[in-house]
Order: structure tokens, then sequence, then C-alpha cells
């Protein structure tokens, strides 16, 4: 009688401790599934806000100081190659005085390039800008800057006013089994598989090695991500998902930037 009366205990805890779990796992995998962030999504530029903000200073002779937002590199004017940030190096040829090509590589493969343009009062600054995929393709875009402060020539602080994206840019979000979602951008910061745990997991299939991100759910449409390189954080993101499913926004922040980037998609 006592070893039935056992049996029985142990399997109402079972039904108690096992069947909740099993629930609790159902519906982690519908939420999973029915996202709101789940699905293609195509950047509205038109909506977007893209800011960017770099810092050049002259060191003297035909050496720079340049400041993208990851630390500074030094490099002459002379095209060579110099160590840079991110393990990559940066050559600047001044093709000009009012004209630069800036070259940033990565295992001598060109993963960046910019030409550089001065407007004849020096107050303003064209960037043709084209980043390579990983795929061989590439992401092309024209910033406007305008100097903020003083500066001669290339030197001082520049913040971009306008962009024009040259380019389709497309974000693919997927649920990654039953604990998160995985962000596909065409970009060089590769796969972010992301668990909702606010760990560091690395990015898959990244350009740059030690790239990883990490995310946390605020609520069912608004999520905080967190991009790093050598576990140095270099930018936070909060994306969040219109009410009625057909928007998404990604606000970064980048550190030192005195505003943030808005990238807003259209669901296709």
């Amino acid at each position: 009688m006592q070893r039935a009366l056992d049996k029985r205990e142990e399997d109402l805890v079972r039904k108690r401790v096992l069947i909740p779990a099993a629930l609790l796992v159902a519906a982690v995998s519908a939420w999973a599934a029915d996202s709101p962030f789940v699905g293609q999504w195509k950047l509205n530029p038109a909506k977007s806000k893209l800011i960017d903000e770099m810092k050049v200073e002259s060191l003297g002779g035909n050496r720079y100081s340049f400041d993208f937002g990851g630390g500074p590199m030094v490099a002459p004017t002379d095209g060579s190659d110099q160590p840079g940030s991110f393990g990559m190096t940066i050559a600047v040829s001044a093709d000009g005085p009012e004209k630069w090509t800036v070259v940033r590589k990565k295992d001598g493969k060109v993963l960046v390039t910019g030409i550089w343009t001065l407007s004849d009062d020096g107050r303003k600054l064209n960037d043709h800008y084209s980043s390579v995929r990983p795929n061989g393709g590439t992401t092309s875009l024209d910033y406007v800057y305008e100097r903020r402060g003083d500066g001669d020539g290339f030197a001082g602080d520049w913040v971009s006013t306008s962009e024009q994206v040259n380019s389709e840019f497309k974000l693919q979000v997927k649920p990654l089994g039953d604990e998160g979602l995985s962000f596909v951008t065409p970009g060089g910061a590769g796969t972010r598989n992301l668990k909702f745990d606010g760990k560091d997991y690395p990015n898959v299939g990244a350009v740059l090695e030690g790239l990883t991100s990490a995310a946390r759910q605020v609520d069912e449409r608004t999520l905080e991500l967190t991009d790093k390189y050598g576990g140095k954080v270099t930018d936070t993101q909060d994306v969040s998902v219109s009410g009625d499913g057909k928007t998404l926004t990604m606000t970064v922040h980048v550190p030192g930037h005195s505003e943030p980037d808005v990238m807003v998609f259209d669901k296709q």
C-alpha cells in the first residue's frame, strides 16, 4: 500500500513539474515562430536618418589622426597601409588639395573605401562610401558632412547632414530554434544568433573575428541589442516593431557620436 502511495505522489510531482515546463517550452517556441520581428525587412531610406561623425586631426607634415568611432588611428597621406582599429589597416591617399581616398583593409582585402571631396569654402565634405559584403557585393552610400567648429582642410570634426543610400539593404529575422531570434544582414557584421539572456554570442560569418552581440527583451515588441568587438561595446540598438507589424525601427547609439542613427525598415 505504501509503495502504491509513493508511486502516486511521484506521478503527481511529475505532472506538476514536467507538464508546466513542457507548456512553457511550447509557449516560447510559439512566440519565436509568431514573433512580430520575424520576416523580411527592407530599409526605407526616406524615413531613415543615418548620422555619422568623424574626427580628423593634423599631426604635422602629412600625418593625420582619424577617429570614426573606434578610437584614433594615425596615417600619412601617402597611400601606405597603417595599423587601424578593429584589426584593420587604413591607407589615405591625397589625390589633390581637396580630394582624398581612404581605404580600410583586413588581411590585405579591401573592406571599406571612402572618396572624400571638400567644398570650395572648406565647410562641407562629401564622402562616397562603399563597403564590401561577405558575398562579394557592395553597399554604397553618399554622405554629406558639415564642419563643426574650426579646422583647416580635411582636419576637423565632421558630422553628416544627409545621406543617399545607393544600394538595397535588407534585414532578415528568423526564429532561432525555441530560444531566440536570428538577425541576418548583408553587411560585414555577419549573422547575430541571439538569446534573450543578455549574454554575448559570436556573430557567425562576420568579416572581423571577435564581433559579438547580446540581446534583452524589453517587451513583446521591443528589444535591446549590444554589439561588441574584442569585449568593447561598439554600439547599442533599440529595436521595435510597430503595432500593425509593418514597420521595424532600429535606433543605433554609437559611443562618441552626439546623435543616434535611426534605421526604418518596411516589412516585405
